[in-house]
């Protein structure tokens, strides 16, 4: 297996121009791409130089927390350099409340019971955990309460780390065989015990995050746990399933997060979540054949989670390898990290979670380089906030499942204002190799060339462009995501359907001439779709 990149070996090429041809074409914008700080990375182990690059903020609207180790020469770094948050602030830096996150990583464990030995619901020894619980909070809180008697947390976000549940049916059955389990629900059929299995599951859940929010003031507290989402898998099975069938069928619905019909995102557990956050661990270092597959994956997780739910998705992503496949703990290459901090938010991403196994900074000497690339990544992406300021459209073409299915280069762009930022990436490119992307907005194409493994990353103002009459796609729907009101555009005078999940046809408008104002505001958040003259596309109605 190939070890990490060399970061010191590592050049930056200035941005590739993005050359957008309108079909006919009279006038041209010249892009605005990113500007590139030139810098070389840190060679000092364990060090992060943020001061080789600009202060800089991230839209107002993005959360990043930096819970990474805190290293030599970062003080004040991540705060000025568009983190939110912080999970180990230093004294120095006097961090106020809003800008402080907590992480409960042991929330289940170190009491020996079922739900931690067996991750089992039964048999529990609620009271143990109930106390166990209470001192972490008096802990955290320093023992100040507010006026009912509930700890007041120094903090804005509050993460629990549980992950204690059986995520098959084959795991969860053999319970069954287990003397611990209850012998009533050992009698049960196949289908019952797994049905009780997770119900009673999902009721523990809630009560531990039920118990959190009685025993303390979470008003000003934003509340989730790590990776218990709507969609939650594996790296090697995103492709085993359509895209269609990812985000319409309940049977992929993570059954912690599903209501009590099964068939959407919802109940007791779920509601208690203020925001989602995936997991999009990577495993697989260059040359593996696998290893190109990183962005597809994590963007995955992010557009598959939406199509499910209205809550904000901040991502946990990492700078090292998982430890299941030989390449943990390098770290990932510079390409990876810069990607990792741009493209979840093209894709819908409200925040990302920086996360590193903390005790490898007391542990190793280790050269952090790809800090600094992922710091980076989130400079040049901040040099476009008001592309994110307000309604702003994202442009994606083709689902991440999809690109990872034919093993693809990624772009993803986001519309506001006239303005089209776009970010192009090809993870399956050989040093040097040159590929030309084709790009489309509603009714013009381009394209984009990238040079090997480069990070593209380009605005263009639209407003400058003139163009005679274009010729219409055969179905056309913006904004998407949206909320109140979609436009439809037809090549043909042909009727549009409105369909639901379901199959059933909500809205048939009869035939059209001219873009369609379709009023969406009354209908529930979700997937549908828009059918017209033979041709099908997916809407998310936020």
């Amino acid at each position: 297996m190939k070890a990490a990149v060399s970061f010191q070996a590592i050049a930056f090429r200035w941005p590739t121009l993005l050359l957008i041809t309108w079909l006919p074409a009279v006038a041209l914008a010249q892009p605005r791409c990113a500007e590139r700080v030139p810098f070389t990375p840190v060679s000092v182990p364990n060090r992060v130089e943020w001061s080789k690059f600009p202060a800089f903020s991230l839209p107002g609207s993005f959360t990043l927390i930096y819970g990474g180790p805190r290293l030599d020469g970062d003080t004040g770094g991540p705060l000025s350099h568009g983190s939110t948050h912080l999970t180990q602030p230093r004294q120095a830096e006097n961090v106020q409340r809003g800008q402080r996150a907590l992480e409960y990583s042991g929330f289940v464990y170190g009491l020996n019971q079922p739900w931690e030995t067996l991750e089992s619901p039964w048999g529990n020894d609620l009271g143990l955990y109930r106390a166990k619980w209470t001192a972490w909070l008096r802990e955290q809180s320093g023992g100040q309460t507010n006026a009912a008697g509930q700890f007041v947390l120094p903090a804005d976000i509050l993460m629990v780390d549980l992950e204690r549940v059986l995520e098959t049916d084959a795991a969860i059955l053999r319970l069954k065989q287990n003397t611990a389990t209850p012998t009533a629900y050992r009698s049960l059929s196949d289908t019952d015990f797994l049905r009780q299995y997770k119900k009673d599951m999902t009721a523990l859940y809630a009560l531990g995050l039920q118990f959190l929010r009685e025993k303390a003031d979470l008003t000003r507290t934003k509340l989730s746990t790590y990776s218990d989402v709507p969609i939650r898998n594996a790296y090697a099975n995103v492709v085993a399933n359509a895209w269609t069938d990812w985000t319409t069928n309940p049977a992929r619905l993570n059954f912690l997060t599903a209501d009590s019909t099964g068939l959407r995102s919802g109940g007791p557990f779920y509601n208690q979540l203020d925001f989602l956050s995936p997991s999009s661990y990577y495993y697989y270092d260059y040359p593996n054949p696998l290893a190109p597959d990183f962005l597809a994956y994590s963007l995955f997780q992010v557009e598959a989670n939406r199509a499910w739910s209205q809550k904000p998705v901040i991502p946990f992503v990492w700078m090292r390898f998982h430890d299941c496949c030989g390449n943990n703990p390098n770290f990932i290459p510079a390409n990876m990290a810069e990607a990792t901090a741009i493209f979840p938010f093209f894709s819908g991403a409200k925040g990302l979670w920086f996360w590193d196994q903390l005790n490898l900074a007391t542990t190793r000497q280790d050269v952090h380089a790809a800090y600094e690339h992922f710091i980076h990544g989130l400079y040049r992406l901040s040099q476009f906030n008001g592309q994110f300021a307000g309604n702003y459209e994202l442009v994606i073409e083709t689902p991440a499942r999809d690109l990872m299915d034919a093993r693809k280069p990624v772009w993803r762009g986001v519309f506001n204002q006239n303005k089209l930022l776009v970010a192009a990436h090809n993870p399956y490119a050989t040093d040097g190799q040159t590929t030309t992307l084709p790009i489309s907005y509603k009714s013009w194409q381009g394209s984009i060339t990238l040079t090997g493994r480069e990070i593209a990353l380009c605005q263009y103002d639209l407003s400058l462009l003139t163009t005679e009459t274009p010729t219409l796609p055969d179905l056309n729907i913006y904004p998407n995501p949206a909320r109140n009101e979609i436009i439809v555009e037809t090549k043909q005078s042909d009727p549009v359907a409105l369909i639901d999940i379901q199959g059933r046809i909500l809205r048939q408008i009869p035939n059209i001439s001219g873009p369609l104002r379709l009023d969406i505001s009354t209908l529930p958040a979700g997937l549908y779709l828009i059918r017209s003259g033979g041709v099908t596309k997916q809407i998310i109605v936020e």
